[in-house]
């Protein structure tokens, strides 16, 4: 596992990116479900990686897609936007450990 460990880490950056602009997009279309089913699968994408609050915020976001509580997104996609910067440099220097990035 070590060995893939930064692939892992690179992967992750990369395909969060992605994931915050399917949950922008999802959010300016007023696509209810497609929120939802964007946050639910970037929560558990931030749960394997142990971004704990980045997994519980993307809950929030899935809860209140479900509830079709739209107006609540945009703020909530902020604090997830917010949460992901710090995720991002921490998980940046974790990847310059094993050799920079790829």
């Amino acid at each position: 596992m070590e060995a893939e460990y930064p692939v892992l880490l690179d992967t992750f950056l990369v395909d969060s990116e992605e994931r915050l602009r399917l949950l922008k997009r999802a959010s300016d279309a007023g696509e209810p479900e497609q929120l939802r089913q964007a946050a639910h699968s970037f929560k558990g994408s931030c749960s394997n990686m142990g971004a704990a609050l980045l997994a519980e915020l993307c809950r929030e976001l899935e809860e209140t897609a479900r509830r079709e509580q739209l107006g609540a997104a945009p703020g909530l996609i902020e604090r997830i936007e917010r949460e992901f910067a710090i995720v991002r440099i921490l998980y940046r220097a974790e990847r310059q450990r094993f050799g920079g990035l790829g």
